[in-house]
């Protein structure tokens, strides 16, 4: 059964009709998933030739019927997708009538049963409008159609293998498939502008007009050139051929330069068109075709090297530059840049130069390809992108070149941590990349092969490193606009969209949603587990008073200043003293309690539920988690705070409501112990500062003595309030305007300021204010005599240094000088009382002979007396 599959696989992929068509070319191979994203939304069972050869040799046919229906689904999905007007839904229905013909075939020899041969059923073909006609001659589309491939190489996929030619007239799928929407001038893609040199230029008409040769019934004679043959069906083409080479080849090397002048280009087109004459018979056809074809290359290449340079600029003038001196510096293709943004002078846009060219005013400009940061994408809420992380985009934009504000670089994600391109400046920014980003579906895809995402120019060229002594750890951190998700978000909502500022510029800012996480979409990090709080330290000496041990201690580990009870759902019973802590904790004599001087409830951050009547809260709180601190027993209840009432400003009502604070009183029930328990006494040595009365929220409280004062105490999250519709009304329009509002036009409050101000400290009406002539006249003035006085003390200091240096030298000099005389007379003293010595004891010894021979003979002459 695998035999016959083999064979009739092979068949099938190898069909050429009467007049020489590849009928099943297209069906080679899966179509690419980066490409073609509706095709695998749109079709559940993608099937192709190659899927079939996969199944088997992986022996996975049990029956033979399983092999009739792929191959039914390899036409079934072809008419699904493609319009019926189209050549590839004909191409289908070819395919299957072939595919049916061989079936009774093999049903007459007696190899297969007509049960087996029966094709199933696998639905109906949706409607759907033909598409227009081609018009004839329209050879601009068949130039667009080749561009289109030159760019497929662009792409990563995970297809291998020889890529399906372009869709001509395919059906759009269900989601978002139709051809006329429309394109926001914001959402600006595409590929780089296409500037040639005359060089490429003459290249580039030579390979597009070897594309109008014809046979009479309209077929192109190019096409068996366009690749090469399947490995698997023809593997004796590789073996007679030493060299192989297509028409995909020679134009991929033309887009990455490699051809120095036309001979080389013609050089391989040569070999194209020898390998097909060595391989087929002089009498076929494609014999005959390459022998035009190749007649026709030299006849091409002659007319175009005879033209001019100038012939070849395009038609808006441009003519390229191999790089461009601009502020001292030069700037080529596969620069790292940040360009203006205008819409945020501080983030610059960050980019890759992918074209120089200067136009017919001599404007030179640069194309560039934009990487957003992470706050000017669309994602999860729940995303966490890398420190310094920005993601490519299919955004190719113009640039005039005094746009380019200075020098960066991108680096992948695998080399990022590991050092810095060697030589790069260490005060210019380096970021990374790990992603695209697919502005119309707004999606993240993790780049596989960084050499997909840089120019050709420079694909092939690499970049040396200064190496870190240890790899560093790349950090992950919280999406920077993930304060943005709306209160109501929900998993059904549609996905947001940007907000886009100047037209060539990135959006102004990004969007977050909740959506559900997509099926390559990792989770989250886990956040990193805070520190443990430190323990108390107690003085066992030092005595404290209780109420030092019962204050009630805050979320924040500070005292509350009040002495009312605490919103807590919680009431821990105070401690009990005993032997050995008593003296640190309790006071074995209580005092009578005593109110604070002004008794307010303080609510907790975190907490509370009760607000102002007109404002609501607009934003997300991180709850506060309190410490066991133990609470008063039957605190006493006080009046809420009447809050003073001001007087109506300018003619308009106050801006928030004057009404008392309604203090919620919870339900407390303490320890039957603690319900007899009087109230600590009061310590006077604590003084107790009123607490100010506000409307909404209570002021900080200050940090206790018992208070953890080594735990780590987070910041308070950034609250956002806006008042009701009845109140916001209030306001008229024109101050309402001067202040940050939300989509139904109501004034936000914040409790810190959102962002930060060009001005920090002052009002923008005020920024622009400055000095007056005179005053900056005697500022100057005064400055200038600072410095006189600075330079004359600065020289008095010089000189008084430099007369000290001389007298110190000088000392040196005579101090060295009355040594060398000390040394020189103990010298000659010396020299003296050895002279004398010497004197005496010649006249001692006078007479006497110190040689050998005259000691010897009185030697010999004492001796025999002896």
């Amino acid at each position: 059964m695998l035999i016959v599959i083999e064979n009739l696989t092979n068949y099938l992929a190898n069909y050429h009709d009467k007049q020489g068509n590849w009928v099943t070319q297209p069906f080679a191979r899966l179509v690419k998933r980066n490409q073609y994203p509706d095709y695998y939304e749109l079709i559940k069972e993608p099937t192709a030739i190659s899927t079939i050869r996969a199944k088997k040799l992986k022996k996975q046919y049990s029956a033979f019927s399983e092999f009739v229906r792929d191959v039914a689904l390899i036409s079934h999905n072809a008419m699904v997708y493609n319009r019926p007007s189209s050549q590839f839904f004909k191409d289908a229905l070819r395919l299957r009538d072939i595919f049916k013909e061989e079936l009774q075939k093999l049903v007459d020899d007696g190899t297969i049963t007509p049960d087996e041969a029966v094709l199933p059923d696998l639905g109906e073909i949706p409607e759907a409008e033909d598409s227009p006609p081609p018009e004839s001659g329209d050879e601009e589309a068949e130039e667009e159609e080749e561009e289109d491939e030159d760019d497929e190489d662009d792409d990563d996929s995970d297809d291998e293998g020889p890529r399906r030619r372009g869709r001509r007239g395919g059906r759009p799928s269900g989601s978002g498939r139709k051809s006329d929407l429309h394109e926001d001038s914001h959402k600006k893609r595409g590929r780089p502008p296409k500037v040639f040199t005359p060089l490429e230029a003459r290249i580039q008409v030579l390979l597009k007009g070897l594309r109008k040769f014809k046979h009479p019934n309209g077929e192109l004679l190019i096409v068996p050139f366009e690749r090469l043959p399947d490995k698997q069906s023809s593997p004796d083409y590789f073996a007679s051929i030493k060299n192989p080479i297509a028409m995909d080849l020679i134009k991929r090397k033309h887009k990455r330069k490699k051809y120095q002048n036309v001979d080389q280009a013609l050089k391989d087109l040569d070999l194209m068109f020898d390998n097909a004459k060595q391989y087929n018979e002089e009498d076929s056809q494609l014999y005959k075709d390459a022998v035009e074809l190749q007649r026709q290359a030299h006849l091409l290449a002659e007319q175009e090297k005879a033209k001019p340079d100038n012939d070849f600029e395009d038609e808006d003038g441009r003519r390229p530059l191999p790089e461009i001196v601009h502020k001292d510096e030069v700037w080529r293709v596969g620069d790292w840049v940040h360009i203006t943004n205008p819409n945020d002078l501080t983030k610059p846009i960050v980019a890759q130069i992918y074209r120089t060219w200067e136009d017919k005013s001599g404007q030179k400009w640069v194309n560039a390809c934009w990487y957003y940061r992470p706050e000017q994408t669309v994602h999860r809420f729940e995303k966490h992108f890398l420190e310094n992380e920005v993601v490519k985009t299919g955004q190719y934009r113009d640039h005039r070149i005094d746009e380019v504000v200075d020098r960066c670089f991108v680096m992948f994600v695998t080399r990022y941590n590991k050092g810095r391109p060697r030589g790069f400046p260490k005060d210019k920014e380096v970021y990374v990349c790990e992603a695209r980003y697919n502005e119309e579906k707004h999606k993240l895809n993790k780049i596989k092969t960084w050499a997909s995402c840089v120019p050709d120019e420079v694909r092939e060229r690499d970049y040396e490193m200064d190496l870190f002594d240890l790899p560093r750890k790349l950090k992950k951190v919280p999406s920077p606009i993930k304060h943005l998700l709306r209160d109501d978000a929900k998993p059904t909502d549609a996905l947001p969209k940007p907000t886009w500022g100047a037209p060539n510029a990135p959006p102004l800012i990004g969007a977050v949603h909740c959506r559900d996480r997509e099926a390559n979409e990792s989770p989250p990090p886990e956040p990193t587990p805070s520190p443990p709080p430190a323990l108390p330290i107690v003085d066992p000496i030092r005595r404290t008073s209780m109420m030092q041990a019962t204050r009630p201690v805050d979320g924040q580990g500070d005292v509350v200043m009040s002495n009312t009870s605490h919103f807590s759902h919680s009431i821990a019973a105070p401690p009990t003293p005993t032997g050995s802590h008593a003296g640190a904790y309790a006071s074995p004599n209580p005092f009578a309690p005593r109110p604070s001087p002004t008794p307010v409830p303080v609510p907790q951050y975190g907490q509370h539920t009760a607000t102002h009547p007109g404002f609501h809260q607009g934003a997300h709180h991180n709850n506060v988690s309190h410490h066991g601190t133990p609470q008063m027993g039957q605190p006493p209840v006080f009046p809420a705070h009447q809050p003073h009432q001001s007087q109506p400003y300018n003619g308009y009502q106050p801006q928030y409501n004057q009404t008392p604070v309604p203090v919620p009183q919870h339900p407390h029930h303490p320890p039957p112990h603690q319900m007899s328990q009087p109230m600590p006494g009061y310590d006077p040595s604590h003084r107790l500062a009123p607490s100010p009365a506000r409307a909404s929220i209570a002021a900080a409280p200050s940090p206790g003595p018992h208070a953890q004062a080594n735990a780590y105490n987070p910041p308070r999250p950034v609250e956002v309030y806006h008042v009701d519709d009845a109140l916001n009304t209030k306001i008229p329009l024109d101050i309402r305007e001067q202040f940050q509002c939300d989509e139904a036009g109501r004034v936000l409050f914040f409790t810190q300021p959102p962002l930060d101000r060009p001005h920090r400290g002052l009002s923008a009406d005020s920024s622009n204010l400055g000095h007056s002539v005179r005053y900056l006249a005697d500022r100057a003035r005064q400055l200038e005599d600072r410095r006189q006085k600075r330079k004359a003390r600065d020289q008095l200091r010089h000189q008084e240094e430099s007369k000290r240096q001389e007298l110190e030298k000088a000392s040196a000099e005579n101090g060295q000088a009355k040594l060398i005389d000390v040394a020189g007379d103990v010298i000659l003293s010396w020299v003296g009382m050895m002279n004398r010595e010497t004197e005496k004891l010649n006249a001692v010894y006078n007479g006497w002979s110190c040689h050998d021979k005259d000691i010897d003979k009185v030697a010999q002459a004492v001796g025999p007396l002896a």
